[in-house]
């Protein structure tokens, strides 16, 4: 069976190789983006928007990066709540959903309706999670939400209102999904204690992982701070992100909220996408234990140019975290997360670690750009951070996707709205064919080679 499997997947295989020269000669825009790294126009948002360049005399010129939520540069989004000394996830929430700015009022009324939202059904814990524990969360959510369709008797109503309610519940439950995934994962596959902590109403949705997650319920005010604004930073990146765009794809055809939500968790369990940040952390975890000095720049460079040349590491030739589809001087979520990220690290003991991540920082875009060439710069990511946090946040590897996933939700949400009130044709992008004429063959007259 194994040598019949190997033969068709090579017969697959050859039958699906193109020439990578053609895609050059019919000016195919792949990935949906030029070779400079602009992205094919193929909508338009009122949601988010990711500023990367200007341009002058018809020419890109690459600026520091800018992400707006709503026209709101979410540097002053952060700046504001932060100052004010509260959490953000919710308030942002409002902004992408909405988009207007609450007042007090307006915000803890949302608030407390995400609260009222943040339970499953009954007995959806034990006969969808834990009769059926899953090794990879993200598809435990995709399962959990697919199987949320059948106990909402409007699930196929695409009505604003109707979808607007089952994204907030989405957005509530989201959360309880992972977490509850998760635990019973480490149960039943890692021989753990079991303990399911019920969702408390008052909190928000990052204290809420915490308490859930945690066996006794703890955390400290800055675990928090970090992880809200891990999810602030996550929510939302323009319509062209891979998952978001899936979501306006698929809901471009009238589906539902629950398959249109599902094919976006597909989208981002990718490590081209979400999945990244696993990655990141893996693969410093192999640069710590190959490279002796950590202070040593030329020992650093020359590990990260085996990664590169694909003899370290994963053998990809990626060094994760670094480069971005759209910025390239820099990820204005990188520039917010670092300032919280070094106190933490301090406060952890971690200043060595981190030392290390802000070399290779550096060294990165430096080694890539003397061996490949580059059509614009590259700078480290949001991913390149986030797994390092959730890591000092003693978060378990297996949640740090589904914690990507826990705040693009909300964008995805905004966008499904987006897509069904501009009520545009189906996304149906052109393909060529380039397979050529061919005769069909009688069976009796095919060679053996045929």
């Amino acid at each position: 069976m194994k040598n019949q499997i190997e033969k068709y997947a090579e017969l697959a295989e050859n039958s699906c190789r193109i020439d990578s020269d053609l895609y050059t000669r019919y000016e195919v825009k792949r990935g949906l983006r030029d070779i400079d790294g602009r992205g094919v126009l193929v909508g338009l948002t009122n949601i988010g928007e990711v500023h990367a360049y200007i341009v002058d005399e018809g020419e890109m010129v690459p600026a520091p990066g800018r992400l707006l939520y709503r026209g709101i540069d979410v540097n002053d989004i952060v700046d504001g709540f932060l100052s004010d000394k509260r959490f953000g996830f919710e308030e942002t929430a409002y902004i992408l959903l909405f988009g207007q700015l609450p007042d007090e009022a307006e915000l803890k009324a949302f608030t407390e309706l995400l609260g009222s939202y943040r339970s499953l059904p009954d007995e959806f814990v034990r006969d969808m999670i834990l009769k059926n524990p899953g090794k990879d969360m993200m598809n435990v959510m995709a399962r959990g939400v697919l199987a949320l369709y059948s106990f909402d008797d409007q699930a196929d109503d695409i009505s604003v209102p109707n979808v607007l309610k089952q994204s907030l519940m989405l957005i509530s439950r989201f959360p309880l999904l992972a977490v509850y995934g998760y635990q019973a994962f480490s149960h039943y596959h890692g021989k753990g204690s079991l303990i399911i902590h019920s969702p408390r109403p008052e909190l928000g949705i990052a204290e809420n992982i915490l308490h859930m997650l945690r066996t006794d319920s703890s955390y400290t005010e800055l675990e928090a701070t970090l992880l809200d604004l891990a999810l602030v930073l996550h929510a939302e990146h323009g319509g062209g992100n891979n998952s978001t765009f899936v979501n306006h794809v698929v809901t471009s055809s009238g589906t539902d909220t629950y398959s249109a939500v599902a094919a976006s968790l597909g989208s981002l369990k990718g490590p081209r996408h979400g999945g990244a940040n696993i990655k990141v952390v893996q693969m410093f975890d192999d640069i710590m234990k190959h490279v002796k000095n950590w202070e040593d720049d030329e020992e650093i460079e020359n590990y990260l140019m085996r990664i590169l040349n694909k003899e370290a590491f994963d053998r990809s030739g990626l060094i994760y975290g670094i480069g971005h589809a759209v910025y390239s001087l820099s990820d204005p979520r990188v520039e917010i997360f670092k300032r919280y990220v070094e106190i933490l690290a301090r406060e952890q003991g971690k200043m060595l670690e981190y030392g290390l991540y802000k070399k290779v920082e550096v060294l990165a875009p430096k080694v890539i750009g003397q061996i490949r060439r580059m059509y614009k710069g590259v700078s480290a990511n949001v991913d390149f951070y986030s797994g390092f946090v959730y890591r000092m946040l003693k978060l378990p590897e297996e949640l740090f996707t589904p914690l990507f996933a826990i705040a693009r939700i909300v964008g995805w949400s905004a966008h499904r709205i987006e897509e069904i009130v501009s009520r545009g044709k189906i996304i149906r992008p052109a393909y060529k064919s380039i397979s050529g004429r061919r005769s069909y063959i009688r069976m009796q007259d095919r060679g053996a080679s045929q």
